[in-house]
């Protein structure tokens, strides 16, 4: 590998304006591709500006529909200063294959985040999703896929600085590590989330690839890329299957709203427009059903379990009445009957079928009809369908419905389930304990369901009963990010989303933090309803230094027993720091100290803290005059500082972590191993330096 090898013949490169010699310049070439590249997608852009669509639209609604589309493609097309167009080249042996790209013997491709193509439309920058820029991230000098040259760019404030290339079909050249490549996995993190475009690694690579029709389960340790893997992967299918997501919709979902503002750039900075995010909170509650209340852990874990699934299919069936009288529906001057029990068969026949039970309310009125209607044919009439549908609205076969089966209200059912002890013990019966009952039974029932408090575990039941009276809209894909924090019922939730389509399950069994969380990946597929899903693991971690995840591995055989610790590829001495400060008064005033040497150093700093101790520390450093963050916000040149209760420090990431007081973290979860998993959490959130500060004493597996 080098970064000043002969260029290729001329003959080989693309068309470009101007360039010098090819040996004489070659980064100065590469820089006017990019000059050139940006100039085309400029073209592009003000080519979309331009359309007018007076003459093309036939109304107002399609000149609407297509206002907004050319919107988004403007959207989409923007060059966005602080992104690198391109970042790699590849200079392929032999002619690409057909069913990947058309050209000639040598030709050349520019991978960079989107397609840009010239005034003839020949390629300038080939998307990284294209089956012509896989290599990019699979080739090898093992396996170099016809790969000749792969060139990696290097970029300061968005100009090109430098190159250096891998001449993986050349024997002679040794394989090594690629500085570039190591620089951009190091390079501090300032703002929100940014994409990894540029470094996907190949197993990485495979998972991102992977196919639309089955769901993905990644299980990846602190630094192993599994988020950004989840979000590449959908900019991946939106790219294969554009027209069919585009239908059926996309989703990303989150633990946290901070967590969503952090990766909310992602999939723009990629052109990807389209995919709503969400919290499951957010997907099951409405203006109807507001979570204003809090349940005690014991609570939550029975309201999580899958058993309440049953508890509430048995509550909604338990509606149905079978008849004991018949209908009489008069029509003009002649009564037509149903006796009760062919009532009962029509109705017994519905839950035989086991519908939803909103979906049979509706067609319990047509059997009725069609019963009605049958008699008029025996008797020499000929009906039609408008005579059916007007014997199902008459008065005698709506009353008789709403007799036998009356519509479902699921805030209701759910409000009278925790109110209602008889009613509660009835349908949990052989399903909850006693205990359990009493458990969730609340001490005083609220008069309705607007007056309710109630929980993000009862908006969940809510929803799941909703489900049982009309069939949840799915999606045609579904992101699911910290997964191993949902219980039983929130991963049904999620599922309904996804009934029909498929998802991308991404989490780490060590850092689940809720006295729910999943103890393995098969169980909460299945809760999801993709127990068919293929689980992947990813070791090799690119962002936490070997330092750092090694100290903080030590907690794994008490937090998660036998799961693979992570291997950091990046070695960082110096990049672990634990301090104990013998006076405990004097802690806080060590805590401020040691993030203002970590603002020393480039990047940004997260100051993370037990909740509780939240408030004692922001007062002393707004005494201190040092600004700071809540989590999710961007840095700025003037705060670079962000202060993270350990709650909200799951998924995000800093250059340099300062942790106050890990004692605290553990003891302010329900239970030493929530505690310590909190506590492994936090101490993976630094890229490039982690100083510990303590008074009291660290957990036993810590202090060796």
């Amino acid at each position: 590998m080098s970064a000043h090898d002969p260029e290729p013949p001329e003959s080989a490169l693309p068309d470009l304006p101007d360039l010098p010699a090819p040996d004489a310049d070659p980064l100065g070439r590469e820089r006017a591709h990019l000059s050139s590249s940006r100039a085309a997608l400029r073209a592009m852009r003000e080519d979309v500006q331009s359309l007018d669509i007076r003459d093309v639209t036939a109304n107002w609604v399609n000149a609407a529909v297509l206002e907004a589309q050319i919107e988004e493609r403007i959207k989409a097309l923007a060059d966005l200063s602080h992104t690198p167009l391109f970042f790699g080249r590849l200079d392929y042996l032999h002619v690409v294959g057909a069913d990947q790209a058309e050209g000639a013997e040598g030709e050349r491709f520019y991978i960079g985040r989107r397609h840009v193509h010239d005034a003839d439309g020949d390629p300038m920058v080939v998307d990284w999703r294209a089956p012509v820029s896989q290599p990019f991230y699979r080739a090898s000098k093992k396996d170099p896929h016809d790969v000749g040259l792969r060139r990696r760019f290097g970029y300061t404030a968005g100009e090109l600085t430098a190159y250096e290339d891998e001449h993986l079909s050349d024997p002679t050249e040794a394989a090594t590590t690629s500085k570039l490549l190591q620089a951009e996995i190091e390079r501090p993190r300032v703002g929100p989330m940014r994409d990894i475009v540029a470094t996907i690694q190949p197993e990485q690579d495979e998972i991102v690839r992977s196919g639309l029709g089955g769901t993905v389960c990644v299980q990846g340790g602190p630094g192993t890329g599994k988020t950004a893997v989840g979000l590449h992967r959908v900019a991946y299918l939106l790219y294969a299957h554009r027209e069919r997501l585009a239908r059926t919709g996309t989703l990303v979902i989150g633990p946290n709203a901070s967590f969503l503002h952090y990766i909310e750039q992602v999939l723009p900075a990629l052109g990807e427009l389209e995919v709503k995010q969400a919290t499951v909170e957010s997907l099951v509650t409405s203006a109807a059903v507001e979570v204003r209340g809090t349940d005690p852990a014991g609570t939550a874990v029975v309201k999580g379990d899958a058993r309440m699934a049953e508890v509430l299919r048995r509550a909604i069936r338990s509606h149905v009445t079978l008849p004991t009288e018949p209908v009489v529906v008069v029509r003009g001057s002649r009564r037509w009957r149903v006796p009760a029990y062919e009532l009962e068969e029509l109705v017994r026949q519905l839950l035989e079928r086991d519908m939803r039970y909103g979906a049979a309310h509706e067609a319990l009125p047509q059997r009725i009809a069609h019963a009605v209607l049958v008699r008029m044919e025996e008797a020499g009439e000929a009906p039609d369908d408008r005579v059916q549908d007007a014997v199902a609205r008459t008065p005698a076969v709506k009353a008789a419905v709403k007799a036998m089966w009356p519509p479902v209200d699921p805030a209701k059912l759910v409000l009278r389930l925790l109110s209602d002890a008889e009613f509660l013990a009835a349908h949990a019966e052989g399903l909850l304990t006693p205990e359990e009952q009493g458990a969730i039974l609340w001490a005083k029932p609220a008069r309705s369901v607007r007056a309710a408090k109630w929980s993000a575990a009862d908006a969940v039941l809510i929803d799941e009963a909703a489900d049982l009276v009309a069939r949840t809209h799915s999606l045609g894909h579904v992101v699911l990010d910290e997964a191993q924090d949902l219980s039983p019922m929130q991963y049904r939730a999620v599922g309904r989303r996804c009934s029909t389509g498929s998802a991308t399950v991404l989490g780490d069994l060590a850092q689940g933090t809720t006295p729910w969380a999943t103890a393995s990946w098969a169980d909460a597929l299945r809760h999801l309803g993709k127990s068919d899903a293929v689980v992947e693991e990813l070791t090799a971690g690119f962002r936490v230094p070997r330092e750092v995840i090694a100290y903080a591995s030590r907690l794994l055989p008490l937090i998660s027993p036998g799961l693979a610790e992570v291997e950091s590829v990046r070695e960082s001495p110096g990049s672990l720091s634990v301090r104990r400060v013998v006076d405990p008064l004097a802690l806080g005033a060590a805590v401020v100290a040691a993030c203002v040497e970590s603002l020393t150093h480039e990047g940004s700093t997260g100051l993370i803290a037990a909740d509780a101790r939240i408030p004692l520390l922001a007062g002393l450093l707004d005494a201190a005059g040092l600004p700071y963050l809540s989590p999710g916000e961007e840095t700025t040149a003037e705060a670079r500082l962000t202060l993270v209760p350990a709650s909200l420090a799951k998924g995000l990431e800093y250059d340099y972590v300062v942790l106050d007081e890990p004692a605290a973290v553990v003891s302010g979860e329900p239970d030493e191993r929530t505690g310590l998993r909190r506590l492994y959490v936090a101490l993976t959130r630094a890229v490039s330096g982690l100083s510990v500060l303590h008074a009291t004493p660290l957990p036993p597996a810590l202090r060796a």
